[in-house]
Order: C-alpha cells, then sequence, then structure tokens
C-alpha cells in the first residue's frame, strides 16, 4: 500500500510473502478481536477504528516490503492493474489466507480464556448474511461487498500512484477502511476481503458450526468482483 517508488534494494520473495502472512494474521486478530472481545465496550465505532488502525500501522511496518496488500481483493486487483505478477499474486493470496487462519486461531486460544465465551453464541467476527431474522438477504449483502470493496480497492490504487502525496497512503487507506465498515459491520460484518472472512469462518466450522464456511463463496466472490471493478475503472482513468 505504498507509493509505487522503486528502493535501493528489493526484498526476497519469501520475505515479502511473509510479510503478507504476518500483517494478515494481525488484521485479522486485532480486527475481528475488537468484535470479539471488546465489541460491547467499543461498539460499531471502535470496530472499524480497530480494523482501519491494524491497516494503518501494517502499512506503515510492512508497505516498503510487500506493499502491504495483507487482502486477495487488493492483489488479485492489482494483477489486474499490471502491477504485480502471477507468481507473486498466488503466493501472496496464500500467505495471505494462511496467516488469517492462524490470526483466528489465536483470536479463538485468547477467546476461550473467558469462562462467559461460547463460539456458537460469540462467534469470531465471522461475516454473514440472512442468519437472523433482522440480517441482510444474499443480494443486498453481495451488492454491498462489491461496492464497498471497490469504494476501498480504488482507493487504494488512488493514494498508491506514484502521483499521490508521499507518505499519506497508509492514514488513507486505513481510514477508508474504517469508512467502508461504519456502514458494512451491520449489514454483514464487514468482509471486503476474503482472506479475513475465511480465518474465522474456518476456525469457527472445527469447533462449531460449519454455517459461516457454507457462506464464505459470498465473501470470496463479492470482494474479488469490486477489486477487479476497482482495477478497471482505475486503468480507465489512467489513460
Amino acid at each position: 500500500m505504498t507509493n509505487e517508488e522503486t528502493t535501493q534494494t528489493t526484498p526476497k520473495p519469501i520475505t515479502k510473502y511473509t510479510a503478507e502472512l504476518i500483517g494478515t494474521m494481525i488484521l485479522v486478530t486485532m480486527g475481528c478481536g475488537s468484535a470479539v472481545i471488546a465489541g460491547s465496550y467499543i461498539g460499531t465505532l471502535g470496530i472499524a477504528l480497530a480494523f482501519g488502525l491494524s491497516v494503518i500501522a501494517m502499512a506503515y511496518v510492512f508497505g516498503r516490503i510487500s506493499g502491504c496488500h495483507i487482502n486477495p481483493a487488493i492483489t488479485i486487483s492489482m494483477f489486474i492493474a499490471g502491477k504485480i505478477n502471477t507468481r507473486d499474486t498466488t503466493l501472496y493470496i496464500t500467505f495471505q489466507c494462511i496467516g488469517a487462519i492462524i490470526g483466528a486461531a489465536i483470536l479463538y486460544t485468547i477467546a476461550i480464556g473467558n469462562p462467559s465465551y461460547s463460539i456458537a453464541i460469540n462467534g469470531l467476527g465471522q461475516n454473514f448474511y440472512g442468519t437472523t431474522p433482522n440480517s441482510f438477504s444474499l443480494i443486498p449483502a453481495l451488492v454491498a461487498e462489491i461496492a464497498l470493496t471497490f469504494i476501498f480497492v480504488l482507493t487504494v490504487h488512488g493514494t498508491t500512484h506514484e502521483r499521490a502525496p508521499k507518505g499519506f497512503a497508509g492514514i488513507t487507506i486505513g481510514l477508508t477502511l474504517t469508512l467502508v465498515h461504519l456502514i458494512g459491520i451491520p449489514l454483514t460484518g464487514t468482509s471486503v476481503n476474503p482472506a479475513r472472512s475465511l480465518g474465522p469462518a474456518l476456525i469457527i466450522s472445527i469447533f462449531d458450526s460449519t454455517t459461516p464456511l457454507s457462506q464464505l463463496w459470498l465473501f470470496w466472490v463479492a470482494p474479488i468482483i469490486g477489486g477487479i471493478l476497482a482495477a478497471l475503472v482505475w486503468k480507465m482513468f489512467k489513460k
């Protein structure tokens, strides 16, 4: 998520992939953890800020190493825009998913330390649609995730452009993710990130219900569509 500029040293591939793993792990642990552990204290605004602040922190830690995508939707969008090759795209996504699973496992290990915690009731910050009478149904959830991902990833393209003000990309992207979560949390819990959705859904399916895993397809399909649309629109603007 840093500006597209040439550095004196190029990180080794495994260094970039490890950065993506750790960054995604921290995003899931802190973002989803804010909902599971502190949600009743900090509310929607606090949870949204936790996700945004996690991205800001990781952008300045790992941006110079891997670009700090920590999100398959961003990686695929960068691939469509011609900013990343096929090999890196594949391995970025792989390591992002591993990181998300580790993050969700860490969160579960912490959460079960509370005797009142129940994975069936409290969950792990998983995404959802139509699971309760008050939940938004499939189509609104799909449209919301596409639209919110489009807004988020388009911001990534714009703020990391070589002519964008230097040094502000991480802050802008993190604040945009906060904004996206403010509207998205009541809709779907906000994904806009397939790896972030995968980690909690997989861990929950191991210990309790398969419902999050059965709904996971939407939180891969919609963000990827949103990311692709963002890349296509950004390429149009650059012409």
